[in-house]
């Protein structure tokens, strides 16, 4: 079975879509590494950011694009925030949001 990528909802798809060209390319080939081989591909792709929060990296001539994710039951993940990233540390709040949306997800089981 494969990997599925699914969005916590309709605005984090839309700004997920919205990145600059080269890194949305990116991104939507790692998207199909991760649908076909699993999220674990690690660096270059993929990081563990703790607190059962990953994240898929992106980079482009742009850029640096990043979709934070989680797992849920079986072979889903739920990307929780994506973001163009302007600093070498991930900003706290940008993963705030995403830890919020998880733990939201959590409560829904």
């Amino acid at each position: 079975m494969k990997w599925q990528i699914l969005f916590y909802n309709d605005k984090v798809e839309q700004e997920t879509l919205e990145f600059p060209d080269k890194i949305l390319a990116k991104l939507l080939h790692i998207f199909e590494m991760i649908e076909d081989n699993g999220p674990n591909l690690g660096k270059p792709y993929t990081d563990s950011l703790g607190e059962g929060l990953f994240e898929v990296r992106a980079k482009g001539q742009e850029g640096i694009g990043r979709s934070l994710f989680c797992y849920t039951d079986g072979k889903v993940i739920v990307i929780l925030h994506s973001f163009i990233k302007k600093t070498q540390k991930t900003p706290k709040r940008e993963l705030k949001i995403a830890l919020t949306r998880k733990k939201d997800i959590e409560n829904e089981k």
